[in-house]
């Protein structure tokens, strides 16, 4: 056992396969279903109604994702079973992806590359009158849900002198770091229309499905820029896309997408001004399980000994 762990418990590693994509939730190998029966706790990727089934015993269950989105089906959520999650742990390499993929547009790279792939010295898009290059401390940014990887977010473009607004749902908990003000839901429509940099960064619930609409990206400011690494529900992207084209806004970083992977054949691919990625921004090879297992091992001590827990994911609220 791990010398962080407290005394007196047995552990059962399941060695099958698994997978850290999305949220989890994937159905569960046989040896997970068998080795839960006895469980008392669950630390693994997602969780699903077959490992529930079989928990007869469970107490606690801790996702190594933030994302809990397919874990709250009905039975889990009627349950006293407790539900922890990983929020914060990768709010590091989250935020560092989102400020690379914002000056990446704000300084015309995607116009470099495409001069680079030609072999083309033009310093016109560059310096000419439709010049769209611009420095961070000339932006402001509104990200839209205001936790850990919101507050991270924040906080690196701030040290950027970009003034950063964020949006969450109870803006009376207090102003986060990196924030110089925070509000609430009902204001992001008045807030849009000066926010140079749109970040969402908020978790998949019913009430942000389509939360960006196209009427919402209509808002915003002439050459925003809109970044996605929330979930792809959030966002409609092919509004998104159509705006980009029609050169209204300069461009995104999109991580995140309704269906993943995304098709081959989505317009999205052709569109320098939106640079994809294949929802990886959490990746940190180096890191993710340093944190992400001092979090657990925190918690196991606090369950443990029957403190409160950190991270407790709010059933009814989906996040």
């Amino acid at each position: 056992m791990h010398e962080g762990a407290p005394a007196g418990w047995e552990v059962a590693l399941v060695r099958a396969p698994t997978t850290s994509d999305g949220d989890g939730g994937k159905p569960a190998s046989a040896e997970a279903t068998t080795l839960v029966r006895d469980a008392e706790a669950y630390f693994g990727f997602g969780f699903n109604r077959g490992l529930l089934a079989a928990g007869q015993r469970l107490r606690w269950v801790h996702s190594a994702a933030a994302g809990v989105a397919s874990l709250l089906f009905p039975e889990l959520v009627a349950s006293d079973v407790v539900v922890t999650n990983s929020a914060g742990v990768m709010a590091v390499p989250i935020a560092e992806h989102v400020v690379g993929g914002i000056i990446y547009l704000l300084r015309s790279f995607d116009v470099a590359v495409d001069l680079q792939r030609r072999a083309t010295w033009d310093k016109a898009p560059f310096v000419g009158e439709g010049s769209r290059m611009r420095e961070l401390g000339d932006c402001r940014a509104l990200v839209v849900g205001a936790g850990g990887i919101g507050s991270a977010v924040a906080t690196r473009l701030a040290a950027f002198g970009v003034s950063c607004t964020g949006v969450r749902r109870r803006p009376e908990l207090g102003t986060p770091p990196g924030f110089a003000r925070v509000v609430g839901p009902d204001a992001l429509d008045d807030e849009l229309p000066a926010a140079d940099l749109l970040i969402l960064a908020a978790p998949s619930t019913p009430r942000t499905e389509q939360l960006m609409t196209g009427e919402r990206l209509g808002r915003l400011p002439k050459d925003a820029i809109v970044v996605n690494v929330a979930r792809g529900a959030l966002l409609d992207a092919g509004a998104l896309a159509a705006a980009i084209q029609s050169g209204r806004l300069r461009g995104a970083l999109l991580d995140v997408f309704d269906h993943e992977p995304l098709a081959s054949d989505s317009p999205l691919w052709g569109m320098p001004q939106i640079l994809l990625t294949p929802h990886v921004s959490a990746v940190s090879p180096k890191r993710f399980w340093e944190r992400a297992l001092a979090l657990f091992l925190d918690n196991w001590r606090r369950y443990d000994r029957g403190e409160p827990l950190r991270n407790v994911v709010d059933k009814q609220a989906g996040y």
